[in-house]
């Protein structure tokens, strides 16, 4: 949860050099390979996996009432991964993120009452245990929105402890005779009040009164939260991504809100629990902050390969990097940023990287549906080191509604542009975004210059390299200054592959580029990208316009 606060795609013009102009003189690289990322530790299968994020609402209606639902859904799982690993014709990815499917009084679900009953619109206990079957089954796994920084000023929880100061769930969440005063942790200017009255005294809800936020200080609430997760663990899912993970437990206005120590040591004991329960599962952080404050979310690494905290934490400040530097055309932000998290990472953590998600105005809204532009963003998301994360609908290049809120970025997918999207047979919950006409499956599915078809190809060409997946990163591009391109090699044992993105509007000579190999194989190429010469340790190409090439050296 963040706080409170029509594409036209371009065809060979997303994938093709400029026609007429020339390659500009040679950018040499700084001193070759003298930053490196080390590869993610240990052999969890989550270390390079491909995530969709899914608004199951949003996704696909199977009964005609106009909001997406788990059979929906499942109808639909041939698109993301067909379980074949032969064909290309399907997305690929490796797991599922699920948006809050709990019952809740909200058309999003952050605001949960019922943390062991599915929400009636989406069908029920035994579709989820369906979906997570049908996943299985075709290599895919399942993790599930955990909401646990709040609950619904509707939840039972709350009603009781509301109820009276001597109510047996009283200290379920934080209480006061009067108001403290405190502002929202991130609300620096209009100073939001966090805390909200009800006739038996002043609740903390860090985000709005509807949703008071329960209190992981009371050993109580600790131990509901983890049977919760036991119990969703046993009927199949595969781990849980974390709401507001920061904002957990408080200990005092300002600083106190957010990222305490006390946060911290809940969380080492949620992930040990997990861990008991089900050793493969994954637990994804919402720490959306700066990369010093991420960095402590995965904890330590001496006992537990990647962290004893959270496995997996978004990188909010590497998208804010790459969507900066495309609109720029300049890739050194990405490098810096990279050089930034080998500083205060701990060495052998797998990174989520992303473009954007629910709370995010829409990539092709902020591109302006520039087809070159989200071509190259995901270009750069599947290259990167760690499990990338894809919000669905990004690899059509659907944009945001028509209005300014949450629902405009949620908005149904478009599966074709007939009436109804193929997302339903009556009236959407929420109208589709502009665009649609080009901006759908079925318009891109069979036009191999589509932005779907780069992103299948992008994630197949992942899938097929184990140093893409889950190798180390070293760097070739400066980390201070302007660079016209991104470029590093991704390696793992004796697999090294040579990335090299162009962001800037003209076609870019780049290299020499210090690999020591004697033969290069194309995994992907954009039109134009020329063949690699120099050879061993000298490196050379050209690239497109916002192209990306990337090589298997041997």
């Amino acid at each position: 949860m963040r706080p409170l606060r029509g594409l036209s795609l371009c065809g060979a013009a997303l994938l093709s050099a400029c026609a007429g102009s020339s390659p500009s003189p040679a950018v040499a690289p700084p001193a070759s390979g003298n930053i490196t990322l080390a590869a993610p530790a240990g052999d969890a299968w989550y270390r390079g996996a491909v995530f969709y994020e899914v608004f199951v609402r949003s996704f696909q209606d199977s009964n005609g009432d106009g909001v997406g639902d788990l059979p929906g859904l499942i109808s639909r799982l041939d698109y993301l991964n067909d379980g074949n690993p032969a064909t290309t014709d399907d997305l690929g990815v490796d797991a599922l993120w699920l948006m809050p499917v709990f019952a809740s009084p909200s058309y999003h679900g952050y605001d949960v009452v019922d943390y062991e009953r599915i929400q009636t619109a989406y069908g029920s206990l035994e579709d989820l245990q369906r979906l997570c079957d049908e996943a299985h089954r075709r290599g895919m796994r399942v993790i599930l929105d955990f909401v646990i920084n709040h609950t619904s000023a509707s939840h039972p929880w709350f009603v009781d402890s509301a109820s009276s100061a001597q109510s047996a769930k009283r200290d379920w969440y934080q209480w006061r005779a009067n108001n403290p005063g405190w502002a929202q942790p991130w609300d620096t200017y209009s100073q939001t009040n966090t805390w909200h009255q009800r006739d038996t005294g002043w609740y903390y809800g860090v985000f709005w009164g509807g949703m008071p936020d329960l209190n992981f200080q009371t050993p109580a609430v600790r131990d509901e939260v983890k049977r919760l997760a036991t119990l969703w663990l046993q009927r199949g899912v595969d781990g849980f991504r974390l709401d507001a993970a920061r904002y957990l437990i408080e200990t005092g206005g300002g600083v106190g809100q957010a990222d305490t120590p006390e946060t911290h040591a809940f969380w080492k004991e949620f992930s040990a629990h997990v861990r008991s329960v089900k050793p493969d599962a994954v637990l994804v952080g919402e720490n959306w902050s700066e990369t010093p404050s991420v960095a402590k979310y995965y904890g330590s690494t001496a006992t537990v390969p990647g962290g004893d905290e959270l496995p997996l934490n978004f990188n909010f400040p590497l998208s804010a990097r790459v969507i900066e530097g495309i609109n720029a055309g300049n890739g050194g932000g990405v490098a810096s940023k990279l050089l930034e998290m080998k500083n205060n990472y701990p060495a052998g953590v797998a990174d989520a990287p992303f473009l954007t998600n629910h709370d995010m105005v829409r990539l092709a809204t902020q591109f302006t549906n520039d087809g070159s532009k989200l071509g190259l963003a995901a270009s750069v998301l599947l290259t990167l080191p760690g499990a990338p994360f894809l919000y669905y609908g990004e690899e059509v290049g659907l944009g945001n509604g028509n209005a300014n809120n949450d629902e405009s970025k949620r908005t149904p997918m478009p599966w074709t542009a007939a009436a109804g999207g193929g997302f339903t047979t009556g009236s959407p919950w929420y109208g589709f975004s502009s665009g649609r006409e080009t901006a759908n499956v079925e318009a891109q599915r069979s036009n191999p210059g589509s932005l779907l078809s780069r992103y299948r190809a992008l994630i197949h060409a992942r899938q097929g390299s184990e140093a893409l997946r889950n190798g180390g990163l070293r760097l070739f591009t400066p980390t201070t200054g302007v660079s016209r391109s991104l470029a590093f090699v991704r390696t793992l044992g004796d697999e090294q592959v040579l990335v090299v993105h162009n962001f800037s509007t003209a076609p870019e000579s780049v290299g020499p580029f210090d690999v020591e190999a004697t033969t290069a194989e194309p995994l992907f190429l954009d039109n134009g990208v020329t063949p690699l010469s120099g050879g061993s340790g000298a490196w050379k190409t050209s690239i497109p316009a916002r192209g990306t090439g990337i090589w298997r050296l041997r």
